[in-house]
């Protein structure tokens, strides 16, 4: 499959999506949004077992592109700003674990993809943003990723003072799950999504689609929503493998896909 704005290849079971327009910042551009849209969607349906979202170029995204939106009507902006909702959304509809491999600033909808992954790891020197509060353009979309991370306060300190903030800051906020040295981005990001991938693929696919369903609900509700899937997922192949692999001591053999 071939893309001008990014790059999708394969590496054994793990599949990697690389933003690929160094020139432009990696600017989410609407045709960057659309072939995003599209890679993730043939991924969804391949035998990958997971995702990494790179970029290559002295930063990991700049967020929208200007020029898609300078002079433009409202028609043109809506068009725009729900093009990046299905691309958010699509992240976390596929079955599959996807994590971002943040090696340099992401700002603006650059930081709400990073926002949107199931999983991110950035490098030590890499740094986050959502910088509308600086300017004229409030950073509306980022910012419904954002504080669904790190909680209101920090999301609006974010948000109102268009400040960056650093890797280590990201990770005890909870935007990332870690910052490591940047000699070590590649081996980290590799080792997590090796260990969020293994088991089950199917399994792992109806635990990240309930996850999202519930997260936002309350309790009761949450609780409602979980226990019809666990319920009828405790009596399908793969797990009623995992427990009989448990209680005869063996190695489970999962065969169901997503």
């Amino acid at each position: 499959m071939s893309f001008d704005n990014i790059a999708l290849s394969r590496d054994g079971a793990i599949a990697t999506i690389t933003l690929d327009r160094p020139e432009k910042r990696n600017a989410l551009s609407l045709d960057t949004m659309l072939e995003i849209i599209e890679a993730l969607q043939s991924v969804a349906t391949s035998e990958a077992d997971g995702v990494i979202i790179a970029a290559n170029g002295p930063v990991f995204s700049a967020g929208h592109n200007f020029a898609d939106m300078a002079g433009a009507s409202v028609e043109v902006t809506h068009h725009l700003f729900d093009t990046c909702t299905r691309m958010m959304d699509a992240v976390q509809n596929i079955p599959q674990p996807v994590i971002a491999r943040v090696h340099a600033l992401a700002t603006a909808a650059g930081c709400q993809l990073v926002a949107s992954c199931d999983l991110a790891i950035a490098a030590q020197s890499a740094s986050f943003a959502i910088p509308g509060g600086k300017g004229g353009l409030f950073c509306h979309t980022p910012l419904v990723a954002v504080a669904r991370n790190i909680g209101r306060k920090r999301a609006l300190e974010m948000a109102m003072t268009g400040d960056p903030i650093t890797a280590a800051e990201a990770a005890d906020w909870g935007l990332i799950n870690r910052a490591v040295p940047d000699d070590r981005l590649d081996a980290a990001v590799l080792d997590l999504i090796t260990r969020a991938t293994r088991g089950s693929a199917w399994s792992k696919a109806v635990g990240k689609r309930t996850f999202y369903d519930q997260i936002g609900l309350d309790q009761p509700l949450a609780y409602e929503i979980a226990v019809d899937v666990m319920a009828d997922a405790a009596t399908s192949p793969d797990a009623q493998e995992g427990i009989d692999a448990f209680l005869n001591k063996r190695q489970a053999i999962f065969h169901q896909r997503p």
